[in-house]
């Protein structure tokens, strides 16, 4: 069998070289992260932009479980105030790990916002949240297993998607998204040990 030439050989290399590291690239974006059994992305893309899970943690009510929560940022952040600011995309993804109604979920979201939310913000916050409680009582039901995700992209505003059906109508106001970013981050969070888990604290 005659000799590959010197270049060939060369060339050859360099392809499989690339190749491994393509492999490699992709074995690094496929990583998970396992969250009481469920697994989240460590990166993903969103319209276009890679995004990272900055932290994800469990939701409980007393000793009961009832949802996980990953939020994706397009860089790394460890405060609230880094993560209200940050440019860009970014998503907060949530997996129900219990049933429930997903009318009181609304509810408790929309409780969750006006606790966080400055008063003076609350006048232009109240249509979004009509909306949001309106989608929510649509639901009726979230079921354990049940995703729904709420992202903020720029240009378009915050997109709820439930069971990877997205929501007609995107709230336009940046305030709407940080508001709710607010129930888990905010000064009166959701879930404390949740609120760390975000910011990568734990």
């Amino acid at each position: 069998m005659p000799a590959l030439p010197a270049l060939s050989l060369s060339a050859a290399c360099v392809r499989l070289g690339l190749l491994a590291c393509l492999a490699t690239a992709l074995g690094a974006s496929a990583a998970t992260v396992d969250v009481a059994g469920v697994k989240l992305e460590d990166r993903m893309d969103l319209r276009g932009t890679a995004l990272q899970l900055n932290g994800a943690g469990v939701r409980y009510k007393a000793i009961f479980k009832v949802y996980t929560a990953g939020l994706y940022v397009g860089q790394k952040v460890s405060t609230p105030e880094e993560a209200l600011a940050a440019p860009g995309p970014k998503r907060v993804a949530i997996t129900m790990l219990r049933d429930i109604d997903a009318n009181e979920l609304g509810k408790l979201f929309t409780k969750g916002v006006e606790e966080n939310s400055p008063k003076s913000e609350m006048l232009n916050l109240i249509p979004g949240l009509l909306r949001m409680g309106q989608m929510f009582a649509d639901q009726k039901q979230l079921k354990t297993g049940d995703t729904f995700t709420i992202d903020w992209l720029p240009g378009t505003g915050t997109l709820i998607t439930v069971r990877g059906v997205p929501q007609p109508d995107p709230v336009k106001e940046p305030a709407f998204f940080n508001a709710l970013l607010r129930i888990w981050l905010g000064p009166t969070p959701a879930d404390w040990k949740l609120k760390d888990a975000l910011l990568g604290k734990q």
